[in-house]
């Protein structure tokens, strides 16, 4: 770790459970982040901020005015842009040090599987049930661990899904547990703060996750009632019905 490192990230080193092993880890990380709108811009900027290596942005829409009110990493000069480069470049702005990569596509196929294998971990900021599914297959198949989080209305939840650990449910066990979250902000609109407290929970367990430092969600659903300002847990266990995650050790 160079000198520079030392300073800049002095405030993390500082905690006894963190110290430079953690910020270490960080450095030498590779995260795939799906979506870069609303969760995805904190999540992006958060973990940039942090000192995560390299960031690989993905995400085949532009920005749209609608969408300035939340996704805080796009400017109103950044309109008609795409969003993997408007936030790239917003990376940048916070840490010319995290190498950065846009993809201005929706990951299928062969693509999604070989990105998803490059990943030291997944972040599922996305907004749709068909993606979520995807990385679902996708993660298990290269045994990738994976931040997801849902925002709309006033409403949010994150979990996390780890197929290296045996005890993990997945996504599919998720989505026969309870009811799934199915309209998009476009639909149904959504409250900005709401985003930013989302994605930056995602953000802070994607760090526990690579620092190996506290809990993770694994097996728990985390949701918050942004009107009521609570936070509820609740266990999600895995499915042993689950065809998803059927054979996973």
């Amino acid at each position: 770790m160079q000198d520079q490192h030392l300073l800049r990230y002095s405030r993390q080193i500082m905690l006894p459970e963190f110290d430079y092993i953690g910020q270490a880890s960080l450095l030498k990380t590779r995260i795939l982040i799906v979506g870069l709108g609303g969760l995805g811009c904190p999540v992006a900027l958060y973990l940039a901020a942090a000192g995560i290596g390299e960031l690989v942005l993905v995400d085949d829409d532009q920005v749209d005015k609608t969408n300035l009110q939340r996704q805080i990493a796009h400017t109103e000069a950044a309109v008609d842009t795409p969003k993997a480069i408007s936030a790239a470049t917003a990376i940048k702005r916070i840490n010319s040090d995290t190498k950065v990569s846009s993809i201005v596509c929706r990951l299928e196929g062969d693509l999604l599987y070989q990105q998803v294998k490059q990943a030291d971990l997944v972040m599922d900021c996305s907004d749709n049930i068909t993606t979520r599914v995807a990385l679902n297959k996708a993660c298990i198949k290269e045994r990738k661990p994976w931040v997801s989080g849902a925002a709309v209305r006033f409403e949010g939840h994150v979990t996390v899904f780890d197929p290296r650990q045996p005890e993990s449910p997945c996504y599919q066990c998720l989505y026969g547990t309870i009811r799934e979250v199915s309209f998009t902000c476009t639909d149904n609109g959504v409250i900005g703060p709401l985003v930013g407290i989302i994605g930056s929970t995602q953000a802070l367990e994607a760090v526990k996750l690579l620092t190996e430092v506290g809990e993770p969600l694994i097996g728990r659903l985390l949701l918050l009632d942004g009107k009521a300002m609570q936070w509820r847990s609740f266990a999600l266990p895995r499915n042993p019905k689950c065809l998803g995650c059927a054979g996973m050790t």
